[in-house]
């Protein structure tokens, strides 16, 4: 399997387990806070569903507005996601863009699947392959320069951390 094709299966990977993390939220957890500061539970979740059509947009040759706010989570928002993601690998599949570059897209799903995770306190295994690969392309690409608003220094953490723990300290996270 090639680098790309790899990448691709993982991001695919990654939409499927943040289906299943988003499909164990319920209505009373919406007002919950994140590790994400500033964001609750359903302001995260409208995060990575403003994601997915964001990245098919800029695979289109479009320039999303990375800035907008999202809506706050309402109505079926599994559904949506998976529905969504769908739309994202057919897009991929039919972009002649650079495959590599869906390890950054997983990236940000896994940083927001642990998110979630740990915000709703679910109790589930995540692909480690998924927070591995993520973690490769953000310790190869995000830099103390260009991390923006949207990341906090990078926490430390132990050597032998749990891959997800790894990349959420990486992106700022407490864990």
């Amino acid at each position: 399997m090639t680098q790309g094709n790899d990448s691709l299966a993982t991001l695919q990977r990654a939409l499927d387990q943040l289906g299943d993390v988003l499909a164990a939220i319920h209505d009373d957890q919406l007002s919950d806070p994140t590790p994400c500061e500033d964001w609750d539970v359903a302001q995260l979740i409208g995060h990575v569903l403003a994601d997915t059509p964001r990245f098919i947009e800029a695979l289109r040759g479009g320039e999303p507005d990375w800035a907008a706010l999202p809506e706050p989570a309402s109505g079926d928002w599994t559904g949506r996601l998976r529905s969504d993601a769908d739309d994202l690998m057919h897009a991929w599949h039919q972009a002649d863009a650079d495959e590599g570059a869906a390890d950054w897209q997983l990236a940000e799903f896994a940083v927001h699947t642990w998110d979630l995770v740990k915000a709703t306190k679910q109790d589930r295994a995540l692909d480690p392959a998924v927070a591995e690969r993520g973690y490769a392309f953000m310790a190869a690409n995000l830099t103390p320069e260009n991390r923006g608003g949207a990341f906090g220094p990078a926490v430390e953490v132990s050597h032998d951390a749990d891959p997800y723990d790894r990349i959420a300290a990486f992106a700022g996270r407490q864990v």
